[in-house]
């Protein structure tokens, strides 16, 4: 009789979080950080379709690293439960700390009761009546959650690039500056998979993917910035496709 092959639960968390944390360093980087009239949200993507960085709710965006069709599946879900909350109660009702806390037990659950985790971590965004009010959440892999302050860096280099942001934000930058130095360290951090400083690449429009949070619009806050007035806030030529922008 063959005796029954047993791995310790430790053991299983252990590989669990390896495997996920693995996949999520092999996408790039995405920082969202604080500037003087809302959030700012920067993510080196090529893709005009598949985004890292969406609208959940009038005052509420969602980024993401990892898997795209895993963290596709948790936008769409934060998005219904936000819709559903609004209109059963009242749209204040919908906050940037319910949907964490949501988001947090489903990944929890995933990350216990599924033998694959899911290799994603997510940022959820509330933009406030003031920048003290403003609510920056991370939810990694398996459920854990942090209320983050002033910025953060998810997947790829992100350890490289909260460095440096501890040592180069500071409050009240303006939306220009904030979005130079966030490409500026996306264009520096590591791509050649070992985790070694490479050679520093100069991102260009038609490689990033930008949205704020704006505090001085009426209701819906999120918008996207790409095109021509993305190029000019880099003070760059435009290469990207898309010619007219993003007028909303």
């Amino acid at each position: 009789m063959s005796v029954p092959f047993y791995v310790s639960p430790e053991q299983v968390i252990k590989d669990k979080a390896d495997y996920a944390r693995k996949g999520i360093a092999r996408g790039r980087s995405v920082i969202v950080l604080q500037y003087a009239d809302g959030l700012l949200f920067v993510a080196e993507n090529r893709s005009r379709a598949l985004h890292k960085i969406s609208e959940i709710y009038d005052r509420i965006a969602f980024a993401a690293v990892g898997k795209y069709n895993e963290f596709e599946n948790l936008r769409v879900a934060g998005v219904r439960l936000a819709d559903l909350r609004g209109y059963s109660y009242d749209r204040r009702d919908v906050t940037g700390r319910s949907l964490a806390n949501a988001y947090a037990q489903t990944l929890g659950t995933i990350f216990t009761e599924t033998q694959k985790p899911y290799e994603v971590e997510i940022v959820v965004a509330e933009i406030g009546e003031t920048v003290h009010d403003d609510q920056l959440y991370r939810l990694t892999f398996d459920g854990s959650v942090g209320d983050e302050h002033g910025f953060v860096a998810m997947g790829g280099s992100a350890e490289q690039i909260t460095a440096a942001l501890r040592e180069r934000w500071n409050e009240g930058l303006s939306l220009e500056d904030a979005l130079r130095l966030a490409v500026e360290l996306l264009g520096s951090a590591p791509v050649n998979g070992n985790g070694t400083p490479g050679e520093s690449r100069v991102l260009t429009p038609a490689q990033l993917e930008v949205a704020i949070l704006d505090r001085a619009r009426p209701r819906r806050k999120f918008r996207r910035i790409n095109g021509p007035r993305l190029a000019d806030l880099l003070g760059v030529d435009d290469d990207s496709d898309d010619a007219a922008g993003d007028p909303a």
